[in-house]
């Protein structure tokens, strides 16, 4: 299956990605890449996207991550909802208790 999602490329402390077209097997960094459709720079918020292009492999069968969903109906690319990226939190379990579980 085809999967539209970011790619790391910046270096320690200088966020930059490239928004890309990879088979969902191969892990991020293998840099087997099918297309490079666009790119975001994290520090500065800019965003680049090919939005015919992006189209192009959904309408193909590719799936798009989270984040990079969210980013496609941000720019209008896309309509729907926005998903929720960030984890759920979980309830605060004071030293005390954890002890008395053990």
């Amino acid at each position: 299956m085809l999967k539209v999602r970011l790619q790391r490329v910046g270096r320690k402390n200088d966020p930059h990605f490239r928004v890309v077209v990879v088979d969902s097997k191969m892990g991020p960094k293998t840099g087997n890449v099918i297309e490079n459709v666009g790119s975001y720079n994290a520090k500065a918020g800019e965003l680049k996207l090919n939005g015919d292009r992006i189209k192009y492999w959904m309408s193909v069968g590719a799936k798009t991550s989270e984040t990079l969903h969210n980013f496609l109906i941000r720019e209008k690319i896309i309509e729907g909802k926005k998903i929720n990226v960030l984890p759920r939190k979980k309830p605060t379990v004071k030293r005390k208790e954890l002890k008395a579980k053990k």
